[in-house]
This record gives structure tokens, sequence and C-alpha cells, in this order.
């Protein structure tokens, strides 16, 4: 993914990200279930509604929506991340609290290396097989 912008907003660095393509909602339904594991107090909000999930492959079931939001505590970067695809599109914004040294003020470059790769992760996810 590409970082577009990064700005500090009321104690969060927002910041809006392009995908290499527009994707569908399988495809974001796929970077939801590999980033189910590695979020403590995980919620996936449709169009701005908490989805309950009883599992990491309901992700993979979900109805499709315009919007989907992975939100809760990152066990990767150590504070609360928020992280949301839009359905047929190539934008994602990301939010994340400004709650370490890492992420204290809205520098692209450092902000781009410490987000860069778990993102590119993500969108890599969202084009392989998954097994349910």
């Amino acid at each position: 993914m590409l970082l577009v912008g990064v700005k500090e907003e009321k104690g969060w660095l927002t910041s809006k990200w392009q995908l290499t393509y527009p994707v569908g909602w399988q495809r974001i339904c796929k970077a939801a279930n590999l980033a189910y594991d590695y979020y403590d107090n995980l919620e996936i909000l449709i169009d701005n509604v908490k989805v309950d999930l009883s599992s990491k492959n309901d992700l993979l079931k979900l109805e499709e929506g315009g919007a989907m939001t992975i939100r809760g505590m990152s066990k990767i970067i150590r504070v609360p991340l928020m992280i949301t695809f839009f359905n047929q599109s190539d934008v994602v914004n990301v939010w994340v609290a400004c709650a370490s040294e890492e992420f204290k003020e809205a520098d692209y470059q450092i902000f781009n290396r410490s987000l860069g790769q778990y993102l590119d992760s993500m969108e890599l996810a969202m084009y392989i097989n998954v097994i349910e």
C-alpha cells in the first residue's frame, strides 16, 4: 500500500493509504481474516455497525457492505489501531492512537516505516486462498 498522507488529529494519527488495485468485498474479508489474530479486543464494523463474530472464519462469510472497519489493540504495534476498507475502492483509512513514542507525531517517513509492511501484508492476504 502507498501512504498518501498522515496528520495528527485529537490524539490520533489519521492517514490515507492507496491499495495497488481497487478491491471487492471478498478480498476485504480475507484481509480481516488475516488481521483477526493480531488484535486484542477486536471489533469488526460493517457500515459503522458492530458485527458479532463467533470465530475467525465468520469474517469470510459476512454479508457485503460499503465499508469494513477493523479496530482494537494491535498486538504488533502495541497501540489502538483502526483500519477502514471501502468496497470496490483502492482507499484505506487508518487511525493510530498517539500512545507511544513511535506514534507521537505525524512524520510521513517514520509513520510509513512503522505501518507500511503491516499494511502491505494485509493487502497481500487479499490475494491468497484461505482454508476454512
